[in-house]
């Protein structure tokens, strides 16, 4: 079938430390290219990264505003000093914005308003779903983890709640955070005096197993899959089920590229065997992975002709 022009299409936020000037073109071209409903922006992974763009953060909001986008501000993932806290209640105070919460601690901040609970929460479960609503969630981004069983489970008690649940369905899954700063123990560094070495990685740090295989990803505090999530193949079959929306991980490349594909996919104007030829020559080199999907280990690959 093909999907329904009420499922939406959503950019989550950069994740990287980009220059400046990178991150401000970035929005641009995809307030101007990018066929995305909903625009995630903010920082997530650490916070003596967020002062680097607060000067050029209102003209990316008026661009992506002016094209049409709606836009989400999203929390720290992790809060572990005063500094974090500060960023994170910078963005949770901000006032009459839909905020994406990816640590328990924003909720504190929001007090009952409407918000947004994104893949950092966690929610694994029926309870916490409940719980999250209960709080004001109106809209829940669902881990990478999930195998499509327990996306069914949630989706069905979703709806009594009257929630809306949303998936990652490309780009680098995330799989961990630290209190420490791994980015920076490999440069002889710490968190502290890290001098944002992180900027040198614009798609994160690669690591490889003691045979030179690649392995993780390290994004300063941040763990992500080397491989990089591609669930073209099994839209269809999330969007039967009830999922709302559907998520790209922004990577310094081939992002715009994947967004027309898959919007290209949830219009019905391509198949998901066309998409996946055409995911597979943009520019972002790495290897496709749905593994948790379909409940196995989250670095394979399965094609849908081959899932029992």
């Amino acid at each position: 079938m093909a999907l329904g022009t009420s499922k939406r299409l959503t950019l989550g936020p950069v994740l990287f430390n980009w220059p400046v000037e990178t991150w401000r073109d970035f929005y641009y071209r995809v307030a101007d290219e990018a066929p995305v409903d909903r625009v995630y922006i903010g920082e997530v992974v650490c916070s003596k990264r967020a002062p680097l763009f607060r000067t050029c953060l209102p003209d990316v909001v008026d661009r992506l505003r002016n094209a049409g986008k709606e836009i989400v501000f999203s929390t720290l993932a992790e809060v572990v000093s005063g500094t974090d806290r500060k960023c994170l209640e910078s963005v949770a105070c901000a006032g009459d914005i839909l905020i994406e919460a990816n640590d328990m601690s924003a909720l504190w901040h929001l007090d009952g308003n409407p918000f947004i609970a994104g893949p950092y929460l966690n929610v694994y479960n029926e309870d916490t779903l409940e719980f999250l609503a209960g709080k004001g969630a109106v809209h829940v981004t669902l881990p990478p983890e999930l195998p499509r069983s327990a996306i069914a489970a949630l989706i069905e008690k979703a709806g009594e709640l009257k929630l809306t649940l949303e998936v990652q369905v490309h780009g680098r899954m995330p799989l961990a955070l630290s209190a420490r700063c791994y980015h920076a123990r490999a440069h002889g560094l710490n968190r502290d005096s890290c001098r944002y070495v992180c900027d040198r990685d614009p798609d994160g740090m690669l690591l490889r197993t003691l045979d030179g295989k690649p392995f993780l990803v390290i994004n300063g505090v941040q763990t992500l899959s080397y491989t990089c999530l591609n669930l073209v193949q099994e839209m269809n079959a999330l969007a039967d089920v009830g999922v709302d929306a559907f998520r790209i991980s922004p990577q310094s490349s081939g992002t715009v590229e994947a967004a027309r594909i898959f919007h290209c996919c949830l219009k019905g104007e391509m198949t998901a065997d066309e998409a996946l030829i055409r995911l597979g020559e943009t520019e972002f080199d790495a290897p496709f992975a749905n593994g948790f999907h379909h409940g196995a280990e989250g670095h394979h690959w399965r094609s849908v002709a081959t899932v029992v």
